[in-house]
């Protein structure tokens, strides 16, 4: 049976595709972004002990004033090490496959997109890249630390025997949680760059981003404390305004190189992408 999805795409001049092909698109894709995962996967199950290593190493080196070690990681089954290990390959694939699986993402798009507006997804998936990294690696580098901290507050005397599955578990979901949540800045400025999403309307609308940051580090932590949950708030926060002040950027450079921009258009007809 033959594949007739670029046979057609060519016929079609507008590029369209059917809701079959569509689906296979969506396949096809998919299926790429797991054997991605997959592969990686193996590199985190081949290089596990590093990634605990650093990852336990803040709190394992939390000791009281004589010097001696009060912190302890140790898991409470027989079969958690394992678990974990598995767990561990699994978190790591995903952020070795991150370019693979963000491109899909946005490959998935791309039939639907005008060709300036191709451009514009393209030139933010090689920011996203590094974004994630940059959310992942603070929160692998930072968190453990935090968590170290709050440990040294144990009285001499007293030792602190923590859950290593629930730890190990705590932090990489925080890296995984912290990379996602830096692709806002690119999410918001791509919105604003084809006019769907101008900066005074962002502006407006920083109350109800804050209510919705919020409410996603609450589902992304599984840690309930609250504090967890501001850890994240806080940074991704602090990227919104960020997104809002290179909107205004953005917006009062096409204002300069077009200003008849919004001039003869209705209520309902959408700004031209410029």
């Amino acid at each position: 049976m033959t594949r007739p999805t670029r046979a057609r795409r060519a016929k079609d001049p507008e590029g369209r595709m059917s809701l079959g092909e569509h689906f296979r698109e969506l396949r096809n894709r998919l299926t790429i972004s797991v054997i991605a995962v997959l592969a990686g996967a193996v590199v985190g199950w081949i290089f596990y002990e590093p990634v605990i290593d650093f990852i336990s190493a803040p709190v394992e080196a939390v000791r009281d004033s004589e010097g001696d070690r009060i912190v302890s990681l140790n898991f409470a089954g027989v079969t958690d090490a394992f678990g974990m290990q598995v767990k561990v390959a699994f978190f790591v694939g995903i952020a070795l496959a991150s370019p693979v699986w963000l491109w899909q993402v946005w490959a998935f798009l791309l039939p639907g997109l005008t060709r300036p507006e191709r451009r514009i997804a393209l030139s933010y998936f090689c920011v996203s890249i590094p974004l994630f990294f940059a959310g992942a690696s603070l929160a692998g580098f930072t968190f453990p630390r935090l968590y170290a901290i709050l440990l040294e507050f144990a009285p001499d005397g007293f030792s602190n025997i923590q859950n290593a599955s629930a730890y190990l578990t705590l932090v990489l979901y925080f890296c995984l949680a912290f990379g996602l949540a830096f692709l806002l800045p690119v999410v918001l400025i791509a919105l604003n760059q084809i006019g769907i999403l101008p900066a005074p309307l962002m502006l407006k609308g920083w109350r109800v981003t804050l209510f919705g940051i919020l409410v996603f580090s609450a589902f992304m932590t599984p840690d309930p404390n609250a504090v967890s949950m501001l850890l994240m708030a806080a940074p991704v926060f602090a990227l919104y305004w960020c997104a809002v002040a290179f909107a205004f950027v953005l917006d009062r450079r096409r204002a300069k190189k077009n200003p008849g921009r919004y001039a003869g258009l209705s209520p309902d007809e959408a700004t031209p992408l410029t």
